[in-house]
């Protein structure tokens, strides 16, 4: 089990020997292999991997976009497992924001009305002043009645943000949520995510490749071929680096010890 810094308070997410597995008997891929974790609330987590290494299906998991196989995912203290598929829906609704790298904002409506669709979407009535609050948290209070095709890269960005912070969520998934940005941009970006967290105690668990966004978290945790395999707390861009590099060369012998043993991945 990797727990984190605030090991006294209760974990907003929590997966304990969590397993997916895709495929039938003859050509099986084990995505994720008996995963345990504890994500604690104002936390900025991010996940790193090589390709293939399961990060996206480790955040389907924990955000209840997919089943898992065996084990159990608790979010914000509710165990997803049992829930079907309308309440699972309101639930991710009002307790979780996505941030995506392609923004997923609808071109046909104004910048006020793609941050308040969770809400309306619910049948919650935005109000103005909550509205108003995250609007002007990631900078956007002049581009109220803006669609997407007006804005910048980074501008969209900001707006998905804003979507998913307007619920005031339990918690943030963000895939790769820098990959579309240019540089200065994705730290401008990251910036915000990084007040949220300790500004408004805003829990992110961030999926990523890239060094430079995972050294604003609070901690990376890697994956490779389903399994955790290292932490870091508190990181730097050339220790994320070195990591990555060092973990690459393990995963490529650990295939190929997999392979010779006879096991499909």
């Amino acid at each position: 089990m990797i727990g984190t810094q605030d090991p006294q308070s209760d974990p907003v997410v929590r997966l304990a020997a969590v397993t997916k597995l895709y495929g039938g008997a003859k050509n099986r891929v084990t995505a994720l292999d008996n995963v345990s974790i504890d994500l604690h609330r104002g936390t900025f987590t991010a996940v790193m991997g090589p390709s293939g290494s399961g990060k996206s299906t480790f955040l389907h998991c924990a955000a209840g976009l997919d089943k898992p196989t065996s084990g159990t995912v608790h979010l914000d203290g509710v165990d997803l497992g049992p829930l079907k598929e309308r309440p699972l829906t309101r639930f991710r609704r009002e307790r979780i924001g996505f941030i995506f790298q392609a923004f997923n904002l609808m071109p046909s409506l104004t910048v006020v009305d793609n941050v308040t669709l969770p809400l309306r979407l619910a049948g919650t009535r935005p109000k103005k002043a909550q509205v108003n609050e995250v609007l002007e948290q990631v900078g956007l209070s002049g581009k109220r009645g803006a669609r997407p095709g007006e804005l910048s890269g980074g501008q969209q960005q900001r707006v998905a943000i804003a979507r998913a912070l307007v619920t005031r969520p339990a918690v943030i998934f963000g895939d790769e949520p820098t990959g579309a940005l240019d540089t200065r941009t994705a730290a401008d970006v990251l910036a915000l995510l990084r007040q949220a967290v300790v500004v408004a105690g805003q829990t992110i668990v961030m999926v990523t490749h890239d060094p430079v966004a995972a050294s604003h978290a609070d901690r990376v945790v890697f994956l490779a071929d389903g399994r955790f395999v290292g932490t870091l707390e508190r990181p730097t861009v050339e220790q994320v680096t070195d990591h990555m590099t060092r973990m690459g060369s393990w995963s490529d012998r650990f295939a190929t010890n997999e392979a010779e043993d006879g096991v499909r991945r």
